[in-house]
């Protein structure tokens, strides 16, 4: 499975620059309000050390295995304006692609630039939060307030239209109450087939100016104090500098950023919290014709690791061999493992951990 992102946020507030910055995908960056129209779509490598941690053991004849990556999908999403709900600016198309990402990456302007333009004339984070978050709240009522109607027509004598009935009915309450649909518990969760906007997880990514991107920054507090009170996850980024980085090897990137104090990226930063909020790992597979990494939802069982490699490996699943990635670095081969008594045989009902490294046995 893999992991999508859109990034979203009002017109001029960084959002194609960062995007352009973490993807290199060459998405159109300019100054003015609507510089992205169409979606642009970037998939770009999870950064995974483990790897190349790994691949050595596995060298045949001197060459080393191919590592291979997880990746993740960052949607740049046209800017949205006040009224887009109603089809302003390019609303329609900026709620349409919301629906397609698994999580919201929201970025909010928070420096300052007399050379870059701000759509509300000043910079105002706490504003620019609310704006999009009371159009993506009015974009919900409208939809769900068809749906209901729909559903209150549908629903006598069928148990699972009811049921549906109810759980929109006290989504609806919140909305209406200007509450996003995500901060409403629902026993089953929030229905997926009810496409909820707010539903989605939000990461709000805080842009600031290379000077304050140091941890305990005042420019990203506003941004900061939002995500606390409603529990969710937040990152400060620069995009300017995201851009200067993207022109760097690796080695000298990280000397940079430590030279304002900051231990990680962007990239790295985005896809961290984004793997926590959504509730993702990652485990291995290994041997001399590649050293992959697989995403999986936490908690899912060795069977459901298996079928991300392929279904056959699901249906027809017997038994895993697991064995976590330090104790393979640390024996040296899986031969060592085995001496060691440190490659277990796991069953069906094995909840996979993040940084395993499996093999399947099945038989379809």
């Amino acid at each position: 499975m893999g992991l999508s992102l859109g990034i979203v946020g009002l017109p001029n507030v960084g959002k194609s620059t960062l995007f352009n910055a973490i993807t290199r995908a060459g998405a159109l960056a300019a100054n003015f309000p609507f510089a992205t129209i169409d979606k642009n779509v970037g998939v770009v490598a999870v950064p995974d050390p483990r790897l190349d941690r790994l691949a050595p053991l596995f060298r045949r004849r001197g060459e080393l295995p191919p590592r291979v990556p997880t990746s993740v999908q960052f949607v740049d999403i046209a800017g949205l304006v006040r009224g887009a709900h109603r089809g302003e600016g390019l609303g329609n198309q900026f709620l349409a692609h919301i629906r397609e990402v698994d999580a919201i990456v929201e970025v909010v302007r928070c420096f300052e630039d007399p050379n870059i333009v701000h759509i509300g004339g000043k910079v105002d984070p706490d504003d620019d939060m609310e704006i999009i978050a009371t159009e993506l709240i009015l974009a919900d009522l409208a939809s769900l307030e068809r749906r209901v109607d729909r559903l209150r027509k549908s629903a006598k004598g069928r148990a699972e239209a009811a049921e549906l009935l109810g759980d929109a009915e006290q989504l609806l309450a919140a909305l209406e109450q200007g509450r996003p649909a995500r901060s409403v518990q629902l026993e089953g969760g929030i229905p997926s087939e009810l496409e909820l906007l707010t539903a989605k997880p939000v990461i709000y990514a805080a842009n600031v100016s290379e000077a304050d991107l140091a941890p305990g920054s005042e420019a990203a507090a506003p941004v900061r104090r939002r995500a606390e009170r409603e529990g969710a996850r937040w990152v400060a980024v620069s995009a300017q500098l995201e851009s200067e980085l993207a022109e760097l090897p690796p080695e000298e990137a990280a000397s940079f950023l430590a030279d304002f104090g900051v231990s990680e990226g962007g990239l790295q930063a985005l896809i961290r919290v984004g793997y926590d909020t959504l509730g993702l790992i990652t485990f291995l597979t290994a041997g001399e014709k590649e050293v992959r990494a697989w995403t999986v939802r936490r908690g899912a069982l060795a069977p459901q690791a298996a079928g991300v490699i392929h279904s056959d490996f699901e249906r027809g699943f017997i038994r895993a061999e697991v064995i976590s990635w330090e104790r393979l670095l640390e024996a040296g081969s899986y031969a060592a493992a085995r001496s060691h008594g440190w490659l277990r045989i796991e069953g069906k009902e094995y909840p996979v951990q993040d940084g395993d490294v499996m093999h399947f046995l099945f038989n379809v």
